[in-house]
């Protein structure tokens, strides 16, 4: 588990709780927050996967950044909260991977795909067909959108009395990963959800991961990114 240095406990900041673990002596005062899985133990994300999913031999695709694929995501907060669609006909085979599932959007170590005038870095992965695609370059349009969706039943508001009604719309500091700074957001809430809309673009936006809402050090919500 990765805690921030503004997670609280009841009413406690992290590290006034740790503060009160070392008056008390506990050997975990000074433990530093774990980077693994903690319910395995120390061991990192991508070597449990291979230790635990088999290998399957897939296409390593790139995409070029003025594809098609970046075309439509314009106005509307729908369409730039969604995730870019790849399909080999984009792009060109370039390699191969031992398995998508092994790959997160952004990843750049691990490609073992050299030769390029530029680094290669994952903007997409379809587990379904084991295609990984890729973007040159961290400038890459694939790496970078302006808004994400949370769906509401993925919603979760600590304070509820700043929870936004449909039609609602409140500005938050943001982060969708750990220790990132936060990013100035417009938070729109819908029937179906929330969209994020930052006021600027992010990079590697990811399915699966949580975004975090704050005001000011307080944490007010989070959400599962769609």
């Amino acid at each position: 588990m990765r805690l921030s240095s503004v997670t609280r406990i009841g009413e406690l900041r992290k590290p006034e709780v740790r503060a009160l673990a070392r008056k008390a002596g506990l050997a975990t005062a000074d433990k530093k927050d774990s980077q693994g899985l903690c319910f395995v133990g120390k061991v990192h994300l991508p070597e449990f996967l291979q230790q635990r999913l088999a290998p399957r031999i897939g296409k390593a695709v790139l995409i070029p950044e003025d594809s098609p694929a970046f075309a439509k995501y314009a106005d509307s907060i729908e369409e730039m909260s969604q995730p870019y669609y790849y399909n080999p006909s984009l792009g060109k085979v370039i390699g191969e991977h031992r398995g998508a599932h092994y790959f997160t959007i952004g990843q750049r170590k691990g490609l073992n795909l050299g030769g390029h005038p530029k680094p290669l870095f994952v903007i997409g992965t379809d587990t379904r067909e084991n295609i990984i695609y890729l973007g040159m370059g961290e400038d890459h349009p694939g790496l970078f959108r302006k808004g994400l969706f949370i769906p509401s039943k993925d919603e979760h508001w600590v304070r509820p009395d700043k929870k936004l009604l449909p039609g609602e719309t409140a500005r938050f500091g943001v982060r969708i990963r750990y220790r990132q700074p936060l990013e100035n957001c417009t938070l729109h809430k819908k029937e179906e959800g929330l969209y994020l809309i930052f006021d600027r673009p992010q990079k590697a936006i990811t399915p699966g991961q949580f975004a975090v809402w704050y005001d000011g050090d307080e944490l007010i919500g989070s959400g599962v990114i769609s």
